[in-house]
């Protein structure tokens, strides 16, 4: 093999690496998964800060548990190293702006599950969310990281443009919409962007980030190499909903579950990629947190962990009927079928159909931009030629018809 094949090899090689990085990030991906899931966030900040509510002069103000000079002096370096943990709400001390302020994250927070003004509902949600986390230091718990930084991600996909009532009001005034490019950034359309495809990415790449580290702090202790970590968290009576005790007698059982838990979330980030081992680490992940959230008394957060694994998804298992009759026409499916989500179809073609799709929408655009440059240069040329008297008036009149796009 002479230095030139192995140059076209690597070469070759370096190719291929570009256009999956480029797959992977860029292909234009549809919104559905998320707008579920920017419900079930929107929903569950909802439910913390009105929790929050039921006791906030605990929480908030000078009167606080931790007091506005006790939490300002454990970001600000008093009592160790200064962070960036900064929040206006340590200044705030009146009851009443307090309660004005938390009506008003009450209020942008269910737009947000609601998926009203979903543009500015979602980073405002996020911003408020910010304020309180680095207000309540001391007080936080998994669900409040898991549901900040969903929130974070969701904020940059048009995650409202679907299952909301942005996707209504689209729809209500969509004639109007065609015209004001504000009111369109406003309502998304619901088709396939790239913003959601790097939306959907990093909040996997996150959730492998979490699970990584998790398992390797579990992997620091002993309990977890023994094989008594399930057994000492469930006969925990601290966090104890539901007595699960009886798994004592068998100490095999808590043995496996130990290790088997351990083993998952370590692997987590390797094992939940390739399509073949996908659908079981899924499925471990519900019965791992759907066991957190109905036996130790964590049920929000195992709600939202399940929730957070769902990203995984692939958006076409929730395609509407409307949206998937013409790829099922396309791909030859008899019309006796029970239903369009029992197609199977190629996730390659698939993101080619996608991309030449969302391709051939841009020029299209492009191209009605030009035409009405060009009409609004010869409307010019035709008043200009008006005011001089030269030209034919008719021909002139005829001129100053509005350009029609079929």
């Amino acid at each position: 093999m002479n230095g030139s094949t192995v140059i076209g090899i690597l070469k070759a090689w370096v190719l291929q690496l570009v256009a999956a990085w480029d797959r992977f990030w860029f292909t234009p991906r549809y919104s559905q998964v998320l707008a579920v899931l920017r419900i079930v966030t929107g929903a569950m900040l909802f439910y913390s800060h009105l929790v929050l509510a039921m006791q906030l002069s605990d929480f908030l103000g000078d009167h606080a548990w931790i007091n506005n000079t006790t939490i300002a002096q454990l970001h600000d370096g008093a009592f160790g190293t200064s962070d960036m943990g900064r929040s206006y709400l340590w200044h705030l001390s009146n009851p009443l702006l307090l309660w004005l302020h938390h009506a008003v994250t009450l209020s942008i927070t269910a737009a947000f599950a609601v998926g009203f003004m979903t543009r500015v509902t979602g980073p405002a949600a996020w911003f408020l969310q910010i304020m309180y986390i680095h207000r309540l230091t001391g007080t936080l718990f998994g669900l409040d990281q898991i549901v900040t930084y969903m929130a974070m991600y969701l904020m940059l996909t048009p995650s409202g443009s679907c299952f909301s009532v942005d996707a209504w009001l689209r729809e209500r005034f969509s004639d109007r919409r065609q015209s004001n490019r504000k009111l369109a950034w406003l309502l998304p359309e619901n088709r396939p962007s790239v913003a959601a495809n790097v939306g959907t990415r990093l909040l996997q790449l996150h959730l492998c980030v979490i699970y990584l580290f998790g398992g390797l702090a579990k992997a620091r202790g002993e309990l977890w190499w023994d094989g008594t970590a399930i057994w000492f968290a469930v006969a925990n009576y601290e966090y104890q909903s539901m007595n699960m005790t009886w798994i004592g007698r068998y100490p095999h059982v808590f043995s496996a579950l130990t290790h088997l838990t351990l083993f998952w979330e370590v692997f987590y980030c390797a094992l939940v990629w390739p399509r073949l081992s996908r659908p079981l680490v899924i499925a471990i992940a519900i019965l791992v947190h759907g066991g957190i959230a109905t036996a130790l008394g964590m049920a929000t957060f195992g709600l939202m962990m399940i929730a957070a694994n769902c990203i995984f998804i692939e958006p076409k298992w929730l395609l509407l009927r409307s949206a998937s009759e013409p790829l099922a026409a396309a791909e030859g499916t008899s019309a006796q079928e029970d239903s369009v989500t029992d197609t199977q179809v190629d996730d390659a073609d698939l993101r080619q159909r996608e991309e030449k799709l969302a391709a051939d929408k841009e020029k299209l655009k492009q191209r009605v931009e030009t035409l009405k440059k060009r009409e609004r240069k010869v409307r010019r040329a035709a008043k200009k030629l008006r005011e001089q008297g030269a030209g034919n008036h008719q021909e002139l009149a005829e001129l100053d018809e509005p350009l029609e796009l079929d």
